[in-house]
């Protein structure tokens, strides 16, 4: 796990600004906010088939060049900004690439159905019982 993360830090590229928040004065010095960007298409690490998926589940999150970015400011240190986006891009491409379980359909059993069917009445009686009878004559 640790190879892979350090040969994906070699592909990510980093924008760092001033982030608003706390720090006081240090705000309006340091560049403290940082701004990962990934290209997942011309990534060496995923497959052609590994990067379609990526693309199509994170399709909402990219730009036009097909780029990914993540954006971290909580902290005061530009360091701990660096490793939270690399934190959040690495729990976003496992989750991504996650395929789910196909559902298998399963019969309903006849119990449940006798129960639904036998509440029905129960509710169709109690409400037939409140209507106020007709006058006949």
């Amino acid at each position: 796990m640790i190879a892979i993360e350090q040969e994906l830090v070699k592909e990510l590229s980093f924008k760092t600004s001033r982030s608003g928040g706390k720090g006081g004065q240090n705000v309006n010095k340091v560049a403290s906010k940082v701004e990962l960007i990934f290209n997942i298409a011309g990534s060496a690490l995923f497959s052609e088939t590994e990067k379609m998926l990526l693309q199509e589940k994170l399709a909402n999150k990219l730009d036009t060049e097909g780029n990914l970015h993540i954006v971290a400011q909580e902290d005061r240190s530009q360091l701990m900004n660096k490793q939270l986006t690399i934190e959040k891009l690495i729990k976003l491409l496992t989750k991504s690439l996650e395929v789910p379980k196909k559902r298998k359909p399963t019969k309903i059993p006849k119990a449940v159905i006798e129960k639904r069917l036998n509440h029905k009445a129960v509710k169709a009686t109690k409400k037939e019982s409140r209507k106020k009878p007709a006058i006949e004559g």
